[in-house]
């Protein structure tokens, strides 16, 4: 056999093996670390596609990686700048997310970088202590910051100007204090604010009820309320809300997942169908509720839309508050 003839049989045995290596399972990208309510978006769309995968033709086995950084920022510049095409591969996202990127912490970016996939469900704000705090309500915590807040650390995602920022910010201004006194404590992520708060390091936490719920049967924490409008079921239905406590504050934050801005629009509409399809089984809203999430369904271009408004309203709220020009 001449070296040629070697030559084409070693292209052809590569060419097979490579053709012979198992497709890659979809991604989906957790922008922070483990255990917190990224980490919960995409168990959820693991767990609730696996009914309709054959059905919508997409692969339910979804594989988890963490990519934490600046909130998101940097699962956010990685999309753009090196997966910006990949067709199976899902980022999670938050209300936090849109108020980061109304806020610049994206760099240049806008809402119309990404493609927009689904909204799985809807999350709320709430304030927590460990169980063995002196603090059984919201007032009473706000009460003792006022007095010394040096004493009382707080654990929240994100630095200033965070969701997590702003919602203690709010409470501290409606109870009479002063926001710049706060002692926040950034984390990357609210996994990692309870692990902190359960160790001891911070005395309260600014976070989501979906994060706090995945603590609140171990009886290790107290939730001291709940930024919703009306108490919420499930295993915090006992929790007040601020409101009932004398302020007057709700955070909604809605969780879901994007693509690259160069998936093609076959390869999106799939995902979208997909999603649909999860979310309109009978039951997604138990499998939903048990992810610590509330309904909220939106998908596709009406999504688009969503994300867009959104953006644009913590802009204006951002500059209103002097954190962006």
């Amino acid at each position: 056999m001449t070296i040629r003839a070697w030559l084409i049989l070693f292209a052809l045995l590569l060419a097979a093996q490579a053709g012979a290596q198992p497709a890659r399972a979809p991604e989906c990208i957790v922008p922070a670390k483990p255990g917190g309510g990224m980490d919960l978006t995409c168990k959820l769309a693991r767990k609730g596609l696996e009914p309709v995968a054959k059905q919508a033709q997409v692969d339910a086995a979804l594989r988890i990686s963490y990519l934490p950084g600046g909130i998101g920022a940097v699962a956010w510049s990685s999309v753009l700048s090196q997966r910006r095409a990949e067709p199976d591969t899902l980022v999670a996202f938050s209300g936090g997310s849109l108020l980061n990127l109304a806020q610049g912490k994206y760099g240049k970016a806008s809402a119309a970088d990404v493609r927009w996939v689904a909204a799985l469900g809807t999350d709320y704000g709430m304030i927590a202590v460990r169980e063995d705090s002196p603090y059984k309500t919201l007032r009473e915590l706000l009460e003792a910051i006022k007095r010394t807040p040096s004493s009382i650390s707080i654990g929240a995602g994100g630095t200033v100007g965070s969701q997590d920022w702003l919602k203690m910010s709010v409470l501290m201004k409606q109870a009479g204090g002063d926001p710049k006194s706060l002692r926040l404590v950034a984390f990357e992520g609210g996994g990692e604010s309870f692990t902190a708060l359960l160790a001891g390091y911070v005395q309260a936490v600014s976070g989501d009820v979906s994060e706090a719920a995945l603590h609140a049967s171990s009886g290790k924490i107290r939730v001291l309320a709940v930024l919703a409008d009306k108490r919420l079921p499930g295993p915090l239905a006992n929790v007040p809300t601020a409101r009932e406590q004398g302020f007057d504050l709700a955070w909604p934050i809605i969780r879901g997942v994007y693509m690259g801005p160069g998936v093609p629009d076959k390869e999106y509409r799939k995902w979208v169908v997909a999603f649909d399809k999860m979310m309109a089984q009978p039951a997604f809203e138990q499998l939903r509720a048990a992810h610590g999430l509330y309904p909220f369904s939106m998908t596709g271009d009406a999504l688009t839309a969503h994300v867009k408004n959104t953006v644009d309203a913590y802009g204006r709220q951002a500059k209103e508050l002097g954190l962006v020009r």
